[in-house]
């Protein structure tokens, strides 16, 4: 029987004001014998620059969706990161969680020529540091579906640790490909309805974990505030989906493990036809409602996170993006934080579903041409 620390996360109070997303009272600390798990694409820039970013998300929500679907799925705090994952993984799921990393590295290498880096710290070991800590809170975006929000610091020390000490990375020559269930890229690219794309990322430097607070809430309402949108770069308008979606390749490649890979493609396209059918025609078959999906979809976007860094996605006015820079240089100039930009013209949206009759499903989205990891290049060159 699995202890209460065990099953922490899914016991904690989630809250649901993306405003709160600072606030220590929203926290608990990761119990010592939890694992850190970050996974990340090595030279994504690189493949950016080869325009297959699209690739690179899809790599990305594996690792998460590889994970989730080897343990119980409310138990695992994870982030989205673009060209990679962060996820906190109990003692008891370690092993498997490893090995289903592991394919997702198989998979990255045989079918889509990226190297994906996996490396595992013990929390134990963070906050033995007595400085970091590996904090953990629940954003709540609709009943049954959360994300997790990491603070603390310990987070941005694993990462460190992990590019610079490979006793920390996992490898394996097993070549068994993972479970992949439920991912898929079928949504066309998400077209800014108001001329930009803009991937956002902050990260506050002020001496005190209550004076960070009021920098993340206050970047938070003055994006809001400048943006006309305010709110999820997903809307009716731009929510479109073809036949047969230009990301069905990827799909196949990603999910088609030891099957035939014929018949395996034959059911994606069909698959694929029926949802757009239904999509279209707004019908229902089974568990699928097309009007109540797309409601649902747009409830459970993660274009806004935190993993110690505050990351927005927001659709707007190149002159509100313009603003936001200028808000933020002008926040940064006294060294209290540091931030990156990335424009571009779309989203990109990778899909995670679980039960569509208990709305279970969590979207992926990300600025198209490099999203959150060209801002990331950007945050980084002004350290």
């Amino acid at each position: 029987m699995l202890s209460k620390k065990d099953n922490f996360y899914d016991d904690m109070m989630t809250f649901d004001d993306f405003a709160e997303v600072a606030n220590l009272n929203h926290y608990v600390t990761a119990p010592n014998h939890w694992f850190v798990v970050i996974a990340d694409i090595k030279d994504s820039t690189k493949a950016i620059a080869e325009g297959r970013y699209k690739e690179v998300n899809m790599i990305g929500a594996a690792c998460i969706n590889a994970v989730l679907n080897c343990c119980e799925r409310g138990e695992i705090p994870y982030v989205f990161g673009g060209d990679g994952a962060t996820m906190l993984i109990p003692e008891h799921r370690i092993e498997a969680g490893k090995k289903a990393l592991i394919s997702v590295q198989f998979l990255a290498k045989t079918k889509f020529n990226l190297t994906l880096r996996v490396g595992v710290v013990s929390v134990g070991t963070i906050n033995s540091t007595g400085t970091n800590k590996v904090l953990v809170g629940k954003y709540q975006l609709s009943p049954g579906n959360a994300l997790a929000t990491f603070s603390g610091g310990g987070i941005d020390l694993a990462e460190t640790w992990i590019k610079s000490n490979t006793k920390y990375l996992i490898t394996s020559n097993d070549e068994t490909p993972p479970d992949l269930s439920g991912l898929s890229c079928r949504w066309e690219p998400l077209a800014s309805e108001n001329g930009v794309m803009l991937s956002v990322l902050v990260h506050a430097k002020a001496k005190t974990e209550a004076a960070n607070e009021e920098i993340y809430r206050s970047v938070i309402k003055s994006v809001n505030n400048i943006s006309a949108s305010r709110g999820s770069p997903i809307s009716k308008a731009n929510m479109k989906l073809r036949w047969p979606p230009r990301g069905i390749q990827f799909e196949i490649d990603a999910t088609v493990g030891s099957r035939n890979r014929f018949f395996w493609a034959t059911f994606i396209y069909i698959n694929s036809l029926f949802q757009w059918l239904l999509d279209t025609f707004d019908l229902t078959v089974g568990g699928y409602r097309g009007k109540q999906y797309r409601g649902e979809l747009r409830k459970n976007t993660d274009y806004q996170r935190f993993d110690d860094t505050l990351r927005i996605l927001i659709d707007c006015s190149s002159t509100e993006a313009d603003e936001i820079d200028r808000m933020l240089d002008l926040r940064a100039q006294d060294k209290s934080l540091v931030y990156g930009l990335h424009r571009a013209d779309s989203a990109l949206m990778t899909c995670l579903v679980f039960d569509f009759d208990k709305a279970e499903h969590i979207h992926f989205v990300d600025g198209n041409n490099g999203g959150f990891t060209s801002a990331a290049k950007a945050l980084k060159a002004k350290h």
